[in-house]
């Protein structure tokens, strides 16, 4: 996977124009609020994913302006690819290879990226949510399919919240209820067995990398915690089955409350540190630790899948890092990188600074 290059149209503070960048590592540095992260949040959009610093569609547009566009030519699985995102009345579409195509998920895997940022770091420290997420996004990369996949679930799972808030007014409706908990239950199933099956694996990996961050003194384990209580080699007609149980025996409760209290949504991935929970006991230290494990063994997991390493973008994460912790990052990385930070003493062979939104190539060193 190879970005040739870049090209931005009234992106946020972007200047108008094309970045090319090579390959191996590239420095993008200079001081804040130079538009650093917005090349980087650029980048990632070409997973089809959204921006991985939760902005809305419309913060992407420069201030002034009613529309942005961002294009990139790629190589990736031995062809090129132009792949165009265009911004506009609060939504993206995008045209690959000159084709139109309908719905975002359309492009997600076809270029593959890991972005690595001080948001990451909190994935020990907050609720499921957000490493369900990331899980999710990882499994989309590499199953394309899946994004549409949640996307179902999501609007089955809106459409039984919906009834519920309406049953009080209208008892007659809980009558529905059955109609959407069989669905809920058949692609929260399938939704279940993705999430199985890559933490399966995603928890050796990252195990034998945060092995390697403490030099082999601690051990980090994580694992698929889901709300029917299933197990790890299920079927999905016996997930379903639990799925669809929990759901009818919670429905005078989801009525009072309004909404599916229970389901796949309400996941987690529990993570270990020596054998207690990384978010309660884990030092700062191990924390950062664990969640690069985790980044380096979705960037693994990802170039397996591929068949080539996928693009890194670290965006501001080393200046978080301790020296031996940022040694070990950029030697388990290859293919091609992108870094930003502040530090103009970070050595590479492509450095790249960033000023009022615009890129100046420097020095080699």
């Amino acid at each position: 996977m190879f970005l040739e290059s870049v090209s931005f149209e009234n992106y946020r503070n972007l200047s108008n124009g094309a970045f090319c960048p090579s390959d191996g590592i590239n420095v993008i540095y200079g001081n804040n609020a130079q538009g650093k992260t917005n090349l980087m949040e650029s980048m990632w959009l070409f997973t089809g994913g959204r921006s991985f610093r939760g902005a809305k569609d419309k913060e992407l547009i420069r201030f002034g302006e009613s529309r942005a566009k961002v294009t990139a030519q790629f190589h990736a699985r031995e062809r090129e690819h132009t792949l165009e995102i265009l911004i506009q009345n609060n939504k993206r579409t995008a045209i690959l290879n000159g084709v139109p195509k309908m719905y975002l998920s359309q492009i997600i895997g076809v270029f593959c990226a890991v972005v690595f940022s001080p948001n990451h770091l909190t994935l020990m420290k907050n609720g499921p949510e957000e490493r369900r997420n990331f899980i999710d996004s990882a499994i989309c990369q590499i199953r394309p399919a899946y994004a549409a996949l949640l996307s179902r679930y999501r609007k089955i799972l809106n459409e039984r919240n919906a009834l519920l808030k309406a049953i009080p007014q209208e008892p007659a409706l809980a009558e529905t209820l059955e109609v959407w908990d069989e669905r809920l239950s058949e692609e929260g199933a399938v939704i279940a067995l993705y999430r199985y099956a890559y933490v399966r694996r995603f928890a050796e990996l990252s195990k034998e990398f945060y092995k390697g961050i403490s030099n082999g003194k601690e051990q980090l384990e994580t694992a698929y915690h889901t709300c029917c209580l299933g197990e790890d080699g299920m079927k999905r007609e016996e997930l379903k089955t639990l799925l669809l149980r929990m759901l009818e025996q919670r429905r005078k409760e989801d009525i009072v409350l309004g909404y599916t209290a229970r389901g796949i949504h309400r996941d987690d991935i529990l993570v270990r540190i020596n054998g207690k929970p990384a978010k309660t006991f884990g030092s700062q230290g191990q924390q950062r630790s664990a969640v690069l494990a985790m980044k380096l063994a979705e960037a693994s997991m990802l170039e397996h899948a591929i068949g080539e390493p996928p693009v890194i973008l670290l965006d501001d994460v080393l200046s978080e890092l301790d020296t031996a912790r940022q040694d070990y990052l950029m030697n388990s990385l290859h293919g091609q990188v992108f870094i930003t930070c502040c530090d103009t003493a970070l050595h590479a062979r492509n450095r790249f600074l960033m000023k009022n939104g615009e890129l100046f190539p420097t020095e080699e060193i």
